[in-house]
């Protein structure tokens, strides 16, 4: 009997997944053998800030075991926009990934009304890459008398002129824990940074009375007393600041919160290329290479199925949604 076009359709539709799959499995080791740029990991921000440190460790794994070809590409700026607007571009084909924060899929929809993405189309997720807390620290413009959430508010009070704060960019995760904290309590100026690094100079230099950032970006300058660092986000103090209360233990049970960042690819990659993408960060990052690479930030290293990733980005964003309303703040 012969067999029906529907039958050899189905048949030819079984095969070609079978052998994506396979290829897919091999992908990210195959373009490294390709030569060129094998393998791009843009970077949503700037050299040395926490995106890049990832960007940096993990890329190092991947051409450890696969050849010499990841690069890192740094499209810093415009709260991560730049680099998303560079993956929209790049061919869904394995070989162009994002580290990012996780407020591009989680935050800024509800933030933002020019996004220039849809994060439910453009960006797949792949894995996850590195949780941390965030800290508030305070530098020489404020004196040294302000040692606490409180004394700093009150300080703010007494000096509006100086009331004003750093982040990484509108619409962050360091940004919005500023906002939850002094939206309510006293006038405030947000001044955004393209990065963790540039905020901290700002700090340094006496530009700004205080910011928010990753601690591992703080610890060493509140070490130097270059800083005071006054609260952290964690739901414990964490090990290399345990002279730091956090949030919670200075009145503010609310701002709990966990940064994180992840890999992502264009919107249109293919679901094996995807898994076979996830399966090999998710190797890279159990490594030991990378927990000592990120421990100096304050990093935790920690993989994700690309399901697992997608259901973290839904529940946050349902979480997140009545919180960005109460505080009623649009990046334009």
């Amino acid at each position: 009997m012969t067999p029906s076009i529907l039958g050899v359709d189905a048949l030819q539709r079984r095969r070609l997944v079978q052998v994506a799959a396979v290829a897919a499995c091999g992908l990210v080791r195959t373009a490294h053998a390709l030569g060129g740029s094998a393998m791009r990991l843009l970077c949503s921000g700037p050299a040395g800030s926490i995106p890049d440190v990832v960007a940096r460790a993990v890329g190092e794994q991947l051409s450890s075991s696969a050849g010499p070809h990841v690069l890192v590409d740094n499209r810093p700026g415009a709260a991560g926009r730049l680099s998303i607007a560079a993956l929209k571009a790049a061919p869904a084909d394995g070989r162009t990934l994002l580290v990012a924060q996780g407020a591009i899929a989680t935050l800024y929809p509800f933030l933002y009304g020019k996004l220039g993405y849809d994060a439910a189309t453009d960006l797949q997720p792949v894995s996850l890459a590195s949780e941390m807390v965030l800290a508030l620290a305070v530098g020489p413009a404020v004196p040294a008398d302000v040692h606490s959430v409180g004394t700093f508010i009150d300080w703010l009070r007494r000096h509006p002129a100086a009331a004003n704060l750093g982040s990484p960019g509108a619409g962050t995760l360091p940004h919005l824990l500023e906002a939850m904290l002094l939206n309510a309590a006293v006038p405030w100026q947000h001044v955004v940074y393209a990065g963790g690094p540039p905020a901290v100079t700002a700090l340094l230099g006496g530009q700004i009375a205080g910011l928010v950032l990753p601690e591992g970006l703080l610890r060493q300058h509140h070490a130097n007393a270059r800083i005071r660092v006054l609260a952290t986000s964690g739901a414990a103090r964490t090990v290399s600041l345990s002279d730091v209360p956090t949030f919670a233990e200075s009145g503010r049970p609310d701002l709990v919160i966990q940064e994180w960042f992840a890999f992502f690819a264009p919107g249109r990659t293919p679901k094996a290329v995807v898994d076979a993408l996830s399966a090999e960060l998710q190797e890279a990052l159990a490594r030991p290479a990378v927990a000592t690479a990120f421990a100096p930030a304050g990093m935790t290293a920690t993989g994700s199925s690309p399901e697992g990733l997608a259901a973290r980005i839904v529940a946050e964003r349902k979480s997140w949604q009545p919180v960005l309303q109460s505080l009623a703040i649009r990046v334009d």
